[in-house]
């Protein structure tokens, strides 16, 4: 990353957006474009849209929509002006047949006509929001990627995807978390209230200094970890289902959007399904 999380939270979206597309932003986009939503990716062919659109209605919680891209159109016009999902984040995955076979900082020499892209809510979304009442996020102190990690909370199947939800962690004492509770239970768009607190094992999480994905965190004295449903989950559905090409973003490097984080608390915003 050339330009860090701290030095771009001021920034507008549009210019995170134009930064991934230079190259400029190449990393994790925790902390920037305050008070605005990011969101993970997800892109198929249209043969595979509509069992993934699916299985996001059937799993809100992991997977709330924030927008859907018209086939072989590289606009999102839900989630903001002059997006090129091709470009405008800042690194992305690329899956065939399940398998993970690289990443890269743009997509345009891979893009097909038959493309539909998915924008799932992310959880750094609700982080301006708990940084405003006072509570401490550890990955955003440290300047680190959020930890996040496999569980064994089974989604709903829909079609050819099903799998296990991904959660993000952030440690915090008892009271922080009845308060981000409070919180992120009013944000259902980007992943609402914690899906578990406490034993990671209780959820399937053997170390919680081995996150699958994303940095370790220190877990201080008299906290707990606070485990959010992530959008990193529709990989491990991808893993699963095997099409033939798919592209998702890098753990935690997000296509900043238009979208008010405000919209999102207030029930402004509101996401409709398409007809795929």
């Amino acid at each position: 990353m050339l330009l860090s999380s701290n030095s771009a939270a001021d920034h507008p979206p549009e210019a995170i957006r134009a930064g991934a597309r230079s190259g400029a932003i190449s990393g994790q986009t925790s902390g920037m474009a305050r008070g605005f939503a990011q969101g993970n990716l997800v892109i198929l062919p249209r043969e595979w849209a509509k069992d993934f659109l699916n299985f996001c209605l059937a799993n809100p919680k992991p997977c709330p929509l924030l927008a859907v891209g018209r086939p072989g159109d590289p606009s999102l016009l839900g989630a903001g002006q002059n997006i090129d999902i091709r470009t405008d984040v800042p690194s992305y995955r690329i899956f065939r047949h399940g398998n993970l076979v690289g990443e890269v900082e743009n997509i345009a020499d891979l893009w097909q006509d038959d493309f539909v892209s998915f924008l799932i809510g992310c959880s750094f979304s609700f982080e301006w929001a708990l940084l405003s009442a006072g509570l401490n996020v550890r990955h955003i102190e440290l300047g680190t990627n959020v930890p996040m990690y496999k569980t064994n909370i089974e989604c709903v199947s829909a079609g050819r995807f099903s799998g296990q939800y991904v959660a993000s962690m952030r440690p915090m004492k008892p009271a922080d978390a009845i308060r981000a509770i409070e919180i992120t239970s009013r944000m259902p768009q980007v992943h609402g209230a914690p899906v578990h607190f406490g034993d990671p094992s209780a959820i399937g999480i053997a170390d919680i200094t081995r996150p699958d994905y994303g940095d370790p965190v220190p877990i201080r004295e008299g906290e707990i970890p606070v485990f959010w449903a992530c959008g990193v989950t529709p990989q491990v559905a991808l893993a699963n289902a095997k099409p033939p090409i798919a592209i998702t973003h890098s753990p935690g490097c997000m296509l900043l959007t238009d979208i008010p984080d405000d919209d999102l608390i207030t029930g402004k915003f509101r996401f409709s399904a398409p007809d795929l």
